[in-house]
């Protein structure tokens, strides 16, 4: 599903007319040209991933594509990267398999595993410019359940809480745990940074329950707000919980 939020405000204004309650105050990431970061999710009928495995796969896609050396400095994918977080902060989230898998992955990407998800993210592109092998994948049809109950989440890293009130796909709930990640991502110092990719990522995703969604949606920790144009209505879907916990993690093996 596709997702466009920033940390404090709804963020596309493309389609409402100019009264509409929902549209936002234009600022000039609304002149920008426009940038979507693509994820595609590996969704075979027979073996589909546990549903919080490709969340925090997806989370974790993010982190590897805004940390790899191709997106920072000269590197290939630099200039889109910025192009893209000059604008609004723009992620779709699809699915694929078998021939449709094989083709995505013969892109320009980085395929990032889970315990059973895979997801390959790529560099960014024109919201009109999606590549012909990724325009024709299906946006619908994310639809994932957890075989068993999670594990409860891991306090010595990062948590991405999600609003229990909000009923999303697996794939809206994808693309609101990446903006999750890059918004602990950017709230981090550059060793923390640093710990944190040489850890391999590690973070948790669980649903809050409803006294401590409460307290951590004022807590002025880092929040996404979707801008509700699909699925749900504005409002706030994740909160970044204990990013900087990541300076003690210890580093671990390249994967």
């Amino acid at each position: 599903m596709s997702s466009n939020d920033t940390p404090v405000s709804p963020s596309e204004t493309a389609g409402l007319p100019a009264d509409s309650p929902f549209r936002p105050e234009r600022t000039n990431r609304d002149e920008a040209q426009q940038y979507v970061l693509p994820l595609v999710v590996h969704i075979e009928k027979a073996a589909p991933p546990a549903r919080t495995d490709a969340l925090r796969t997806a989370a974790r896609a993010v982190l590897v594509m805004l940390s790899d050396e191709r997106s920072v400095g000269e590197g290939e994918w630099a200039q889109a990267m910025r192009d893209w977080q000059d604008a609004r902060i723009r992620k779709v989230v699809r699915r694929a398999r078998g021939a449709e898998w094989r083709k995505a992955c013969a892109l320009p990407g980085i395929t990032v595993t889970g315990e059973s998800a895979e997801v390959r993210v790529f560099p960014p592109v024109p919201l009109d410019g999606w590549p012909k092998e990724l325009a024709k994948l299906q946006v619908s049809g994310t639809e994932l359940d957890d075989p068993e109950p999670p594990a409860a989440p891991d306090p010595a890293g990062p948590v991405l809480w999600l609003n229990p009130e909000l009923d999303m796909s697996a794939g809206k709930e994808m693309a609101q745990v990446g903006h999750g990640a890059q918004l602990a991502w950017w709230d981090l110092s550059e060793q923390e940074r640093t710990a944190w990719r040489e850890a391999g990522f590690p973070l948790s995703v669980a649903t809050a329950a409803a006294d401590r969604w409460r307290e951590l949606a004022v807590s002025g920790l880092p929040v996404v707000e979707d801008a509700g144009f699909t699925e749900i209505a504005p409002g706030k879907t994740v909160v970044a919980e204990g990013a900087h916990r990541v300076g003690s993690l210890p580093a671990s093996p390249r994967r």
